[in-house]
This record gives C-alpha cells, sequence and structure tokens, in this order.
C-alpha cells in the first residue's frame, strides 16, 4: 500500500469516527467511556495522519 492510499484510508477512518462520536453525544444516555474511548481513537489516528503526512 503506497502511503497516498495508505494516508487516504486513515483520513476515511478519522471521519467515520467523527460520525460515530457525534451520534454517541447525542444518543440519550450515551456512555462517556465509550464517547472517551471514541476520542482516544481518533486523536490516535489524527497523529498517525501527521507522521505519515509528514513522510509524503
Amino acid at each position: 500500500m503506497s502511503l497516498t492510499s495508505h494516508l487516504s484510508e486513515l483520513r476515511k477512518k478519522h471521519e467515520s469516527l467523527s460520525g460515530k462520536i457525534e451520534v454517541e453525544q447525542r444518543s440519550p444516555g450515551s456512555d462517556d467511556l465509550v464517547v472517551a474511548d471514541l476520542k482516544k481513537e481518533k486523536l490516535r489516528l489524527k497523529e498517525e495522519i501527521e507522521r505519515v503526512a509528514a513522510q509524503v
């Protein structure tokens, strides 16, 4: 997989997590731990996106 395609996939996953977080936060009785885990994963992806983007 090229770095460009890897970067594209990471960005898609990041955007998908954004949607999941928004849905979870709008849900009544949403679990704060689930939201926190999703946000941590989103941050991890963002950091990886920045790392890969620096190599391209």
